[in-house]
């Protein structure tokens, strides 16, 4: 009888132990687990940073890229458009002072320095209107983006069709410019490169939203390897669209044009 009570005992202290023996694996077990799904958490976290510090360094750099080639770009218009002229002005100028110049020989100097000046005037307010449109400065978007579509019109290569109800002062006037440009890199891309004859484009603004649409008839692209030859065009309305906080859309295939969506948010 205390033999049977004694193996009860042992049985019941082995059961007790095994528990024991059963909540510390477990135990262990949970703290393991947490501990794993912690470091998991924060590698997961970490690669997301380290990816968005990756994103933001390739803006970075594409953005200054993109500066570099329009700030060439300007430089060489300037050289091309200005300085060649001025220096024809200057020689001219230097012709005047000679003192055996006859009237007939002085009135054309005269003639060519002002023709030439005039060029460079023409020059100098193209080169300002694309660096900065006056009608967006004085006028507002939807000005701006009318001429836009009015100077193109006016070409009779394009079939265009467009709508613009842009309410006011929705966007400040530093964001209206670079909405502005994206437009207008839109439109260079379709006629550079699409060889696009139709042209269709919206813009809207609704409560706290504004929606544009652009679609053309071109070329089109291949999106699966357009991120491997992207232009500088269109990584500039990319990195334009995340300065502006907004969402892009792109729609395109080899010979079925391109849609492009962009949405933005107040």
């Amino acid at each position: 009888m205390v033999e049977e009570l004694f193996n009860t005992e042992n049985q019941i202290v082995n059961i007790v132990l095994i528990a024991i023996s059963l909540l510390l694996v477990m135990g262990i077990a949970i703290v393991l687990f947490f501990y794993f799904s912690r470091n998991r958490i924060k590698k997961v976290q970490l690669d997301k940073a380290n990816l968005e510090i990756s994103h933001q360094k390739e803006i970075f750099r594409s953005t200054i890229i993109t500066q570099e080639k329009e700030r060439q770009r300007i430089a060489q218009d300037l050289h091309d458009a200005i300085s060649s002229k001025l220096n024809i002005v200057s020689l001219n100028a230097n012709l005047l002072s000679k003192n055996d110049i006859t009237l007939e020989e002085a009135n054309n100097i005269g003639a060519n320095i002002l023709k030439v000046t005039n060029t460079v005037l023409e020059s100098s307010r193209k080169i300002a209107h694309e660096l900065l449109p006056p009608t967006l400065q004085k006028f507002g978007l939807e000005a701006a983006i009318e001429e836009l579509y009015e100077e193109l019109f006016d070409t009779r290569t394009f079939k265009i069709n467009y709508s613009v109800n842009y309410t006011q002062n929705f966007l400040a006037s530093n964001l209206e410019l670079h909405l502005f440009r994206i437009v207008q890199e839109l439109l260079s891309n379709s006629i550079k490169y699409a060889e696009a004859t139709i042209i269709s484009f919206a813009l809207e603004t609704k409560k706290n939203s504004l929606y544009l649409q652009y679609n053309d008839n071109g070329k089109g692209m291949d999106l699966e390897n357009s991120h491997k030859k992207k232009g500088l065009g269109m990584i500039g309305i990319e990195n334009r669209v995340v300065i502006l906080n907004g969402k892009m859309n792109i729609d395109t295939s080899p010979n079925n044009g391109i849609t492009v969506t962009i949405e933005l948010n107040k």
